[in-house]
């Protein structure tokens, strides 16, 4: 294990002294980044199974669609309602223990299905119960995971492993997920049930594999207190750096975007577009496919672009997404703008994890990556909402357009507080700059 090291954080932008999470060796980087990788790629896959099949399930009880919704939100609700409390039990324990112990709660779950499915005596409330369960599971899982890379990767290889965890996550849980979903509960409930719960299974004894260190660096400065007061810590820590709050509220309208075009698009594609089923597969997959072309090129984009214009890709990206409705009902055009917010968003997530990894002391990191991400997870059920208001009211095209009108406004105070120099310094002492494109090729700061 390389040692703690502590760096002053200059620059005008607040940041604190911060620690750099201890890495391991560089020859255990490799190896912790496919364990990690393939731990991320199971699980959400089996999450991305769960929300197509627990919904379907309950359409088998029921007619009513507010109870065929609710089931779908209490997977999502998790999010909401535990995400900080969760983050502090991140930065107390042993983090390779607690993702056993989520994997753990979603097997027994998805067995007390399978028994009741087998049994024909699944009820709404069994239903509800499990997405519960589920979706605490959830942000438990993927809150651990994101902690665990700075102290099982090297320096040089987190962007590597950002990419492919978030690539692994958007991939399989929205996307290749649900496709299975629809696949597996064709050959019956248990029979989705079954693959999941293996799913589950073989997740956990993966992590067996995983070398280095899982529990967090003690914080002397904040020896552990009430849990109302730490996660005030992780809040407090979050708003008072300026570049991490910007990223934040950043976050929030970018996440508000992709929940209003989520929501709006079967509309979209039905009444105005008027597309078939195939059809709006195809528009759907060009999201995935942005995603993964993101994912795997990256760093290769950070490379001849430099960190900052990558990330600034994302708001372009993003708006060209929600602002295509508004000027075409071609397929195409509407796929096109689907693909570069895939993409951008890819490039954002990883490039934040990075920035976040290297600012965020590994005692507060579990907080820190709870609080960002209940800005995210929660504007998306906001966007979705905020948008079905405006599009009843003013019309489909001009509620897309607010949203655009939304992102576009992001870009000047992201110019100003995402600067080469802010980036530098988050980088580490003594890292210069990334020059501009048109001076030579940027690198990204490793």
């Amino acid at each position: 294990m390389a040692e703690q090291q502590s760096a002053a954080v200059t620059g005008g932008v607040g940041l604190p002294t911060r620690a750099t999470s201890t890495a391991a060796p560089p020859d255990h980087s490799n190896r912790n980044t496919a364990v990690l990788v393939g731990f991320t790629a199971l699980t959400n896959l089996a999450d991305g199974v769960t929300k197509v099949v627990l919904p379907l399930m309950a359409t088998r009880l029921t007619d009513s669609p507010a109870q065929v919704a609710g089931v779908a939100l209490t997977l999502t609700l998790p999010w909401l309602l535990v995400a900080l409390h969760v983050g502090v039990l991140v930065d107390r324990f042993d983090r390779r223990l607690l993702l056993w112990i989520a994997d753990g709660a979603r097997m027994l779950v998805v067995t007390a299905l399978l028994v009741l499915a087998l049994r024909d005596a699944v009820t709404v409330p069994a239903l509800y119960a499990a997405g519960l369960v589920l979706g605490v599971a959830e942000v438990v899982a993927l809150t651990s995971a994101a902690t665990l890379v700075p102290s099982l990767v090297a320096p040089a290889g987190r962007e590597r492993a950002n990419a492919w965890v978030a690539g692994a996550e958007t991939a399989c849980n929205e996307f290749c997920g649900p496709f299975v979903g629809g696949l597996l509960v064709a050959a019956g409930a248990s029979v989705a049930l079954g693959w999941t719960g293996a799913g589950y299974l073989i997740g956990t004894l993966i992590l067996l594999l995983l070398v280095g260190r899982f529990r967090p660096a003690s914080d002397d400065a904040h020896p552990a207190g009430p849990v109302n007061q730490r996660i005030a810590e992780g809040v407090r820590f979050l708003w008072q750096q300026r570049l991490l709050r910007l990223m934040a509220l950043a976050l929030t309208v970018l996440s508000a975007c992709w929940g209003a075009w989520l929501a709006l698009m079967p509309l979209v594609a039905t009444s105005l577009m008027h597309l078939d089923t195939r059809e709006y597969g195809l528009l759907l997959s060009a999201l995935g496919a942005g995603g993964l072309v993101g994912a795997l090129t990256v760093t290769s984009v950070n490379r001849l672009l430099g960190r900052r214009w990558s990330m600034f890709a994302d708001l372009i990206g993003t708006a060209a997404m929600v602002a295509a409705p508004v000027f075409s009902t071609s397929l195409w055009v509407v796929a096109g703008g689907a693909f570069l917010g895939g993409m951008g968003g890819i490039l954002w997530t990883v490039n934040s994890r990075t920035i976040s990894q290297r600012l965020v002391p590994d005692a507060m990191l579990g907080r820190y990556s709870a609080a960002a991400r209940l800005f995210s997870w929660g504007a998306m059920p906001l966007g979705a909402g905020l948008v079905g208001v405006l599009a009843e009211g003013f019309g489909i095209r001009t509620a897309f357009a607010v949203f655009a009108l939304a992102t576009l406004a992001i870009i000047v105070p992201f110019l100003r507080t995402v600067t080469p120099r802010t980036l530098a310094d988050a980088a580490g002492p003594g890292t210069a700059p990334s020059p501009a494109p048109a001076q030579a090729p940027a690198h990204a700061h490793d």
